[in-house]
């Protein structure tokens, strides 16, 4: 077990380390895209005022 020290005082932890499941983290690249674009959109609105299209 590890023991850690703190200012003087020694500390054990009080639960052992549980091994938990990995995750596998995949990659969508339509999904990817698709947000990239919609992110992009937000940046630059573009305005319409009558008729006229105005980029911020």
């Amino acid at each position: 077990m590890t023991a850690l020290t703190y200012r003087g005082q020694a500390y054990t932890p009080q639960h052992s380390a549980v091994q938990k499941q990995s995750v596998e983290l995949t990659y969508r690249r339509e999904h990817y895209n698709t947000r990239r674009q919609q992110a992009a959109r937000e940046l630059h609105p573009q305005l319409v005022y009558r008729g006229v299209s105005y980029t911020r």
